[in-house]
């Protein structure tokens, strides 16, 4: 008790201060904790949920103070006071100003604010409004993006309101009036009676009525069912529907789910009635749990926010070492202290490329632009970078890869051929029973063509033996156009085969052998391995004068055949895999389904089937174990939403990006996991809120556009970052050079932040540009060692030629002396300019720049721009503005052959680097 408290007071602090974050990383003990905590509210709840599946109707009712005909409206009241609203904890929105907080928060752009404080401090009132422009636009363009996608989220939410049938006892006129102002609702009568209430307004006690199509709105314990089925693939990953009964048949059950009275919150009704009493609500469900435990944690740190962070350290630690470099050559060699520490700081601002959050916000903005059309909604940007890195997919099955339908596939006799007469057969029993008409009657009456509908007329209904969960099996009696009258009876196969002593083989009937017996357990065994689901037909014919029939008749029938069931593949799925593949990523399949029919489907669609993991696999290994296991496995069977989230932190792990793309309860830990969560806009509300992306569509086709877009985003940034960083080395060690031997400063801190912001302006159009087919092929990944390799080889090839420059200067145009020094840096502003420009085109592609790949339209014509801005200044009515002077005419004669060489030996340089290190 008492470390509970302290347990609590301790993160109540970290809350208050924001520190939370930082310590969860690094405070194991709190971790193991929140685990210990997570598992015992489990199991404390499993337990509650058992001990309300023994007890008898009207126990339960008295335990809940509720009544077979519902609550009064002052009861209800008073639970909901005591119990608050049937919601589910969600992720809490950020405010405006936390999210604004959040948009700014990068080293890049906190290093800018410094530099911007320091120059304000040392009255560069120029230096501070542009590197503040530059923090303001790229914080408010990620912030408005982010904002507009995340209402287009809420929206999608916004248009699904549930309601309820819920049973009311007792009315006074009060209530009545509570019931329109809260509700909505208009009534007349004052008991007994029925309305629709929104979900939110449920609580334990009340009695709510239930039928096909309604999602469960709270965990429910059923009071009368009939014909109940329930589809729990939200919650488990089942596709095929469980049937529910008001009482428990099997004592024997250690999992809450399957209960066969109880109902949980998340999952619907997919045929039947049932009349059932709220158990829990809101938190205290089971869905209300596990949403709990989601919500509760910290998301994963990406892939995206990861190499983001490398980089910016990378390029941070570098402009940390030069510039007091700069700073100390200046001061001892000119001895004007003052103007060293100018200079140095601007030196610091052209070092650090500022552009950067605004390059990478506006490149991810683009791309939620272009994945909107493509129906994806983007929560967060970081996520299509995330897309572009991902090499492994990890995806549910049923919706996504099938088409979320059951098919009928197969009508064969029991050696497996082709049988008419037993589609025939199949086709009478699940037209003529009178009770559920299951997902498979729905497949066998979609399947007949219109000959079979009109030959039933021929066949007159006598009788029916329903179908009951211990027989697993149903029966219908006919009279045949013979005047024979016959039971056709369908179920599972071990079922059915117990109550066949004969079995039809081509016409004949032949007594059921034992060697017959393993003979069709072999076929349907088959037919299992091949995903699919068998249904045994048998038929026994009585004498005429039989009317009534019972459970006892189904005996000594004739085995005739099996129909067999599938939920195919979507058209999609296939060629969709297929291009994940090419472009190197990997399809994982995760899912709660039997491992046969996971295995067909895989097998169909292109994935590798030879091998599957099952949860209770899971269970045994450490996580060591399963680590490696990741990795030999793609398809994962019958798992829990904890083997889910256990499989994609193993992946990320072993150094992949993954994606995770599902809709249930089950999923949406995994989803947070990942470091792209991806989701439907069909999904449970806590899956959208884990996602980072929504889908309108739930295809994997729309992911592979994704996958492009994502590497086309990254492409562009990194040529922002390269060409940064290896021009800023250039311009450093010129710097440096020049500071050494030049009795004057080789460029005034102005002409540095102008010929910096120049180069920016020049950058906004790289969002636009082009990338080769060659860089769509692969995962693209933040690699820091590479940034820094190609800064340190391509760097210094701008400073040989600024080198050269330095010499045209002195020696052709003997700019030599502090009178002549404007002369001088006018010369290298203009060079230094266009080197930098141009080399947007040299290092944008690995191919020959303006021949074998050119850069877009708005690319080429900002360049062009930026050249004659950078031409016009000195030449121009505003050269003295800016400390310059106008260069002699004969320094454009030189110009050309300075840049083309620049150009030349830059591509050598690429051509060499390429078969070395490759080009990312």
């Amino acid at each position: 008790m008492k470390y509970d408290l302290w347990q609590r007071l301790f993160t109540r602090f970290l809350e208050t201060f924001h520190l939370k974050r930082f310590f969860a990383r690094h405070n194991s003990f709190k971790e193991l904790h929140q685990s210990s905590y997570a598992r015992e509210v489990g199991q404390t709840l499993a337990v509650q949920l058992k001990t309300y599946s023994q007890l008898e109707n009207q126990t339960l009712l008295n335990e809940l103070s509720s009544h077979e005909e519902g609550l009064t409206e002052a009861q209800a009241y008073e639970q909901q006071l005591k119990f608050g609203l049937n919601e589910v904890a969600q992720e809490k929105p950020l405010r405006w100003w936390q999210h604004l907080w959040y948009c700014y928060r990068n080293p890049f752009n906190v290093l800018l604010s410094i530099l911007a404080l320091v120059a304000f401090l040392t009255d560069d009132l120029t230096g501070t409004v542009i590197i503040s422009i530059m923090v303001l636009l790229s914080t408010f363009l990620r912030y408005w993006q982010e904002s507009k996608s995340n209402k287009a989220a809420d929206a999608l939410k916004a248009m699904v309101t549930n309601t309820a049938m819920v049973l009311r006892r007792e009315m006074g006129y009060q209530d009545l009036v509570l019931l329109q102002q809260r509700y909505g609702v208009h009534v007349k009568q004052l008991k007994n009676i029925q309305f629709e209430m929104p979900i939110q307004y449920l609580v334990p006690g009340d009695i709510i009525l239930l039928s096909a199509g309604d999602m469960i709105p709270a965990d429910c314990r059923i009071l009368s069912a009939k014909d109940l089925f329930v589809s729990q693939a939200a919650m488990t990953g089942e596709s095929m529907p469980v049937e529910k009964y008001a009482m428990q048949k099997n004592e024997d059950i250690h999992t809450p789910l399957e209960l066969d009275n109880l109902l949980f919150m998340g999952t619907n009704i997919v045929s039947g009635t049932a009349k059932v009493v709220v158990i829990h609500t809101g938190i205290q469900s089971y869905f209300g749990a596990l949403a709990h435990r989601v919500t509760a944690t910290d998301r994963s740190v990406t892939s995206f926010q990861l190499g983001v962070n490398k980089v910016s350290w990378l390029l941070i630690r570098f402009m940390l070492i030069m510039a007091p470099i700069v700073l100390f050559i200046n001061g001892f060699t000119k001895g004007d202290w003052a103007e060293a520490v100018l200079f140095a700081l601007s030196v610091a601002v052209g070092l650090t490329p500022e552009m950067l959050p605004m390059i990478v916000t506006s490149t991810l903005a683009k791309g939620a632009v272009f994945l909107s059309r493509k129906k994806v909604i983007v929560k967060r940007l970081d996520a299509i970078q995330n897309f572009g890195a991902m090499d492994v997919l990890c995806t549910d099955k049923t919706g996504t890869l099938t088409q979320d339908k059951i098919f009928l596939s197969h009508h064969v006799d029991v050696h497996g051929r082709k049988s008419h007469t037993v589609l025939m057969q199949a086709f009478l029993n699940s037209y003529y029973q009178t009770g559920l008409k299951n997902l498979l009657d729905v497949a066998v009456l979609e399947a007949v063509d219109q000959d079979m509908k009109f030959e039933k007329l021929r066949f007159k209904k006598i009788d029916e033996v329903p179908f009951d969960f211990e027989r697993r099996r149903m029966s219908v009696v006919v009279r045949t156009p013979q005047a024979q009258v016959r039971m056709i009876t369908k179920g599972a196969v071990e079922e059915v085969i117990k109550v066949c002593s004969y079995v039809e083989i081509k016409g004949e009937i032949k007594e059921l052998t034992a060697e017959l017996c393993n003979e069709i357990e072999e076929i349907t065994q088959n037919y299992n391995r091949e995903g699919l689901r068998v249904v045994a037909v048998a038929y026994r014919d009585f004498k005429m004068t039989q009317e009534n029939f019972s459970v006892h008749d189904e005996s000594d029938l004739i085995l005739t055949g099996y129909i067999t069931f599938l939920d195919p593949p979507k058209e999609s799925a296939q060629p969709a895999v297929k291009q994940l593949h090419a472009h190197g990523v990997t399809v994982k399949v995760l899912t709660g389904d039997n491992e046969f029919v996971t295995q067909k489907i895989c097998h169909e669609i292109g994935i590798p089937n030879d091998k599957v993991l099952l949860g209770g696999k899971i269970e045994t290994l450490s996580d060591a174990e399963l680590k490696q296991a990741v990795e030999d496995y793609t398809i994962f069977a019958k798992l829990s939403p904890i083997h889910k989230e256990r499989i994609v932190e193993q992946l990320k792990a072993n150094g992949h990006v993954v994606g995770f793309l599902g809709d249930g309860i089950n999923d949406a830990a995994a989803i947070r996991a990942a470091d792209i969560g991806i989701s439907v806009d069909s999904a449970v509300d806590i899956a959208k809120e884990s996602a980072d992306l929504i889908l309108l569509e739930k295809s994997l086709m729309v992911l592979e556009n994704g996958v492009i877009e994502g590497r086309r985003t990254f492409a562009n940034m990194l040529k922002y970052i390269k060409m940064t960083a290896s021009s800023n080395f250039g311009n450093v060690f010129s710097v440096l050079v020049a500071s050494a031997f030049i009795p004057f400063l080789p460029m005034l801190p102005i002409h540095l932040l102008v010929q910096n912001l120049l180069y920016d302006v020049s950058q906004i159009a790289i969002p636009f540009d082009h990338v080769d087919d060659e860089q769509l092929e692969k995962p693209q990944r933040w690699q820091p060692s590479e940034v820094g390799r190609f800064m340190v080889i391509f760097g210094p090839i701008s400073s040989i030629f600024d080198i050269l420059t330095f010499c045209l200067m002195w020696f052709v145009f003997h700019a030599n002396t502090p009178a002549q020094q404007s002369l001088f840096q006018s010369g290298w502003f203009v060079v230094g300019l266009l080197t930098q420009t141009l080399i947007v085109h040299m290092i944008r592609t690995r191919k020959i720049p303006f021949i074998q790949s050119c850069a877009a339209t708005p690319l080429v014509a900002m360049t062009i721009l930026i050249s004659a801005i950078g031409i016009f200044l000195p030449m121009g009515p505003l050269a003295h503005y800016f400390k310059l002077q106008a260069l002699p005419l004969s320094y454009f004669l030189y110009l050309p052959f300075i840049l083309l060489a620049y150009m030349c030996v830059t591509q050598w340089v690429k051509r060499i680097y390429i078969r070395r290190y490759g080009w990312q």
